[in-house]
């Protein structure tokens, strides 16, 4: 009876009318085996399964994440995203700092759970197989990934500074905001990204995606969050990442920025990533610049809290001055 009542809301909600027996799996385990037109039961609901979602950056575009997968839930017709266990683990370094990040899908169920209603923040539910799998099933958010947005801006760079700059820096105080809120609750992100913040269609709200990573790094708990948040701030301001070696691919522009390039001018997170982008804009102020420098590897003083970072960022805000003062454009962006 389950099966015929479950085949008409599959034909309801997705147009496919399912001829063959369903297969319905409730144990989630050996997530590879799990195909297109199966049906998850979870907690008592029905999911149909539509495939997997895709890696977006890092030379992975268009590789499958197989234990992420695009789903309806076939109570209500809603898409899902539901995020099955993956153990996985990466060492990273940061200047003299190595440590373990893992995926935790309890981490992130905990994260799901506080920040429940927070509007900035992805919203899910976390609920468990019949072999105790740690599943979240998550609401979609319609929208674009950050680093798209910012990538897909065709103006050169002093315009988007001027014109789009101040906005896109407001929305990033806000977020970050966001991020005090979770480190406050005792939480970390853990993964913070150019493409784990959603720009939703409808609102323009910045919103944070993918928290299952968790790190070991005794020095600071939220050390790597605030990195995160630098890159992302230095990949605004600069629009676009500017690797030295793209740098000497455009001789006819940077040959007389070039020599004046020094270690200390990198990020400690991404090493060939120029981080004084004030010898690249001269027109960014260098209260804000200051900010990114506190991410390179000649920063004597770090962040050691989200409110640092934030206090810096809003008096920056303040100091961007109006269109007709900028100067001559210098430059433009690569991305990486």
């Amino acid at each position: 009876m389950i099966e015929k009542q479950l085949k008409k809301r599959i034909e309801q909600f997705s147009g496919f009318k399912h001829k063959s027996r369903l297969d319905i799996v409730t144990d989630t385990s050996e997530f590879m085996c799990i195909e297109p037109d199966d049906v998850l039961e979870l907690n008592g609901n029905y999911y149909l399964i539509r495939g997997d979602e895709y890696e977006t950056r890092f030379g992975l575009e268009g590789e499958p994440k197989f234990w992420v997968k695009k789903a309806i839930e076939l109570g209500d017709g809603s898409s899902k995203i539901i995020k099955l266990v993956f153990h996985e683990s990466v060492y990273m370094s940061i200047g003299e700092h190595r440590f373990r990040c893992f995926r935790s899908p309890q981490k992130e169920g905990r994260i799901l759970e506080k920040t429940k209603g927070d509007a900035y923040f992805m919203q899910g539910v976390t609920v468990f197989d019949c072999a105790e799998n740690t599943i979240r099933i998550l609401d979609r958010i319609k929208g674009k990934c950050f680093y798209n947005h910012i990538y897909e801006m065709s103006s050169e760079h002093e315009t988007y500074f001027f014109k789009h700059l101040p906005g896109i820096l407001r929305n990033i105080v806000i977020a970050t905001e966001a991020v005090s809120r979770l480190h406050e609750a005792g939480e970390m992100h853990g993964d913070i990204r150019t493409d784990h913040i959603l720009i939703e269609k409808d609102t323009g709200r910045y919103r944070w995606i993918d928290f299952d990573y968790t790190y070991e790094w005794s020095e600071n708990p939220f050390g790597l969050d605030l990195f995160g948040l630098g890159n992302i701030l230095l990949f605004a301001v600069g629009k676009g990442f500017y690797p030295v070696q793209e740098l000497r691919k455009s001789t006819s522009r940077y040959s007389s920025i070039l020599p004046s390039l020094k270690g200390e001018d990198f990020s400690l997170y991404s090493r060939n990533r120029i981080m004084n982008l004030r010898k690249l804009f001269p027109y960014i102020p260098e209260s804000l610049n200051s900010i990114l420098m506190h991410f390179a590897q000649g920063a004597e003083v770090f962040y050691e809290s989200t409110e640092e970072f934030l206090g810096d960022l809003r008096d920056a805000l303040r100091d961007l001055p109006p269109r007709e003062e900028q100067g001559q454009s210098i430059g433009h962006s690569f991305s990486a």
